[in-house]
């Protein structure tokens, strides 16, 4: 399983939200580069950027800060937020993303996220965020009437690289992981499911490991920055055979 250290970028800076709202902001690094440093420093491969601004806007606002995070690093960086259109796709994958995600456009034009899918295999995710079971987009501003399981199976032949999967109630709120929805989620699809939201402590990397359904990855982080999880610790425990 792996290990997505997560950036957000709200005004330029790194911040974690309660609940994805944006008036619920605390920044913990105004250099998001050295940020992104610091957890590659300690051993990451890859690294999770949001541009918050940017899923608001339905474009890239917060570009300086992520070309800035790709030239001072090497991590793989999965990046969301703010993607509406293939050229903006393939603007990004050009400048070094390793893999983009997108949200709103899986609800909004699934016919495009699909046609991604295909012109870049294995380089496009999905992100599938929730209240109470029903997606939410536009950085989370908007419902949608559609329950993420349903979501999921739309894109089952698509080729997507992955589904971010977030519980948007617990997400920067220290609540622990929604472990059985993401589970039942992985178990429903053959897509690759990666966790996120709410991940507070060591204990829920190690439940997610040892969920009943394969979970391929978790995406931690106001847990990091506030020191709840140690990094090196928890890639240690992510490497080993089985969660004790």
């Amino acid at each position: 399983m792996n290990l997505y250290p997560a950036i957000d970028l709200k005004d330029g800076a790194a911040v974690r939200l309660e609940q994805g709202r944006m008036d619920r902001a605390t920044v913990f690094n105004a250099d998001p580069a050295a940020q992104a440093e610091i957890f590659a420093a300690a051993g990451c491969p890859w690294l999770h950027v949001v541009d918050l601004n940017g899923a608001f806007a339905g474009k890239p606002v917060n570009a300086a800060a992520i070309e800035a995070i790709l030239r001072r690093t090497r991590l793989q960086v999965q990046l969301g937020g703010g993607i509406r259109d293939l050229a903006t796709v393939e603007a990004w994958l050009e400048a070094g993303v390793r893999r983009v995600v997108l949200g709103t456009l899986a609800v909004t034009k699934p016919e495009l996220v699909k046609t991604a899918c295909k012109a870049f295999p294995g380089r496009v995710a999905l992100g599938i965020d929730a209240k109470g079971g029903e997606v939410k987009v536009a950085g989370w501003a908007e419902g949608t009437r559609m329950q993420a399981l349903d979501l999921a199976r739309r894109f089952e032949d698509a080729g997507a690289a992955a589904i971010i999967y977030t519980d948007i109630e617990r997400d920067g709120m220290l609540a622990g992981v929604n472990v059985a929805a993401t589970a039942a989620l992985a178990k429903a699809v053959t897509t690759p499911v990666i966790a996120s939201g709410g991940v507070a402590s060591m204990a829920d990397i190690v439940a997610l490991k040892a969920a009943a359904a394969p979970i391929e990855g978790v995406i931690v982080g106001r847990a990091l920055y506030d020191g709840r999880i140690d990094l090196k610790a928890a890639l240690d425990l992510l490497k080993s055979p089985a969660a004790v």
